[in-house]
């Protein structure tokens, strides 16, 4: 008989994947890697002007610490809400809250953690498009 229970386990962030927000992370903390079931928790770095593409996360709370940079996002109803972050700053993001993140700098990059109330870092995501009279 096998116990399935589950076991603390290290990752070293190594495999980079693209997600449907358009940004690259680096995969870390989720069900696939560390048999998770309620919390996934990843790396991403935007490189300097980059930006994502603006969604959602269904049903999932995140929670985002900036190592370095500064990131900024618009949210809400029609991405008419900003606000902007910056290294040593955390940021909270309700569920289903319609985002756009992106790196105000030029030339320097934003690395943050992030840490999401699901699993799977994509099941969640549902693109968002945003009134068209609102341009960001």
């Amino acid at each position: 008989m096998t116990d399935s229970r589950p076991t603390c386990i290290v990752i070293s962030p190594g495999d980079e994947f693209a997600g449907k927000q358009q940004l690259q992370y680096f995969a870390g903390i989720s069900a696939q890697s560390a048999g998770a079931i309620g919390i996934c928790m990843h790396l991403v770095t935007i490189p300097p002007g980059a930006r994502s593409t603006a969604h959602l996360h269904e049903s999932h709370e995140t929670a985002i610490y900036v190592l370095s940079g500064q990131g900024a996002m618009w949210y809400g109803e029609g991405l008419r809400e900003h606000v902007i972050v910056s290294a040593g700053q955390l940021l909270y993001i309700p569920a289903n809250m319609p985002h756009l993140t992106y790196n105000p700098s030029n030339t320097v990059p934003c690395t943050a953690v992030l840490a999401r109330t699901g699993p799977n870092e994509q099941e969640s995501v549902r693109l968002y498009e945003p009134p068209a009279s609102h341009n960001v």
